[in-house]
Parts: C-alpha cells; structure tokens; sequence
C-alpha cells in the first residue's frame, strides 16, 4: 500500500504575512519556488502513480517546480473559501470578534467571488479527493498539492475524524511534505510538516 503524500504550495507573500488566502491566486514569492525546487529530489525517491494539484497557481508551479510533472488540477483541493475573511490576518478578524477561531466559528459570506464556505463543506470536498485516492494506493504513491488548511482537514478525515479535530494539528509550513499511510488496515500519520 502507497502512502499519500500531502504537499502545501510554497510560500506567498500572504502565507508570509499571515493573510487568509483561500480562492485568490497569489504567487510564490522567489523563496517559496526555492523550496518548492528543493523538495524534487526526495520526491523523485517515489514511485508515484499519481499526483493531483489545487488548480491555483501557487500549488500548480508549487507541483512543477518539484518535478510532479503531469499533475491533474482537482478543484476539490482548493483552499477553504474564507468568504468575507480573505485576505484579513487572524488578527485583523479578531479586532472586530475578538474570540473568532476558524475551527470553531468559522467564516462570513464575501462578495460573488468569495461567497465562504463552512468547514463541513471542506470537509465533503477533503472527502470527495480520498474516495478517488485510496483506489490508487494499492499501486504506489499518490501526490497532492494543496494548502495549509485544506490539508489539515484532508488529514483528519484520512484518519477518520471530524473535521474540527483538524484544528490539533499544526499549520503546515509552506513547501512542506507530510506523509499518511496505513497499517493493517489502520491509517495514521507517518511524517508531519517535513521540510
């Protein structure tokens, strides 16, 4: 059984600063493709019979500059649509609610382009993307490019868990690898947030 390989884009000049980047396509700053480059000769090690990328630009050049040539945009792996939230830095958010925790409370309808999306919504598309996954497993590895907190959720609901437990794990860096896989039949998390 092939593990499933969970990569977030490289850095941003909003990862950078802390901003919500759910649906807007911000590019990799020069240091985010640097990292994405570095990560092409432990990928290479794979034998990958698959890799699936969020269509926005940061995870698409993210998957090319690792050498994941040939990775299929899926928009399942969007980012959580932050709504009314994009581009606001958690501190901006709690200026106007001082308690808000994106776990908890989630986010507030934006414009036309960001209408939001609440975390059971995330949660079926994390769902939708392991459905189509697992089947792939059984003849090697799979990729996936995506973002730090579509991850988180994609990563709870492999092991099983509601959504809101994704808030336990740490927010993966940019340009990290994480790695889950099974055990008799049992899945759990080999490596987390590895550069």
């Amino acid at each position: 059984m092939g593990e499933l390989i969970v990569i977030r884009h490289g850095q941003t000049e909003w990862s950078l600063s802390g901003q919500h980047a759910g649906r807007t396509d911000v590019r990799l700053t020069d240091a985010g493709e640097a990292a994405a480059r570095a990560l092409a000769p432990r990928l290479a090690r794979r034998r990958l019979v698959a890799v699936f990328s969020s269509p926005l630009s940061r995870a698409m050049r993210t998957a090319e500059l690792a050498g994941l040539t040939g990775a299929k945009p899926d928009p399942d792996l969007l980012e959580w649509d932050y709504g009314g939230y994009e581009g606001l830095t958690s501190e901006q958010i709690r200026g106007s609610r001082p308690r808000w925790d994106l776990w908890r409370d989630g986010v507030i309808p934006g414009d036309a382009d960001h209408p939001g999306e609440q975390l059971q919504q995330v949660a079926a598309r994390a769902d939708a993307v392991l459905d189509r996954i697992r089947p792939l497993l059984s003849n090697g590895d799979v990729a996936v490019v995506a973002h730090g907190h579509l991850a988180r959720v994609l990563t709870v609901r492999w092991l099983g868990l509601d959504a809101s437990a994704s808030r336990l794990l740490g927010h993966p860096h940019p340009g990290t690898l994480s790695f889950l896989a099974t055990e008799d039949g049992q899945p759990f998390i080999s490596a987390w947030n590895v550069p």
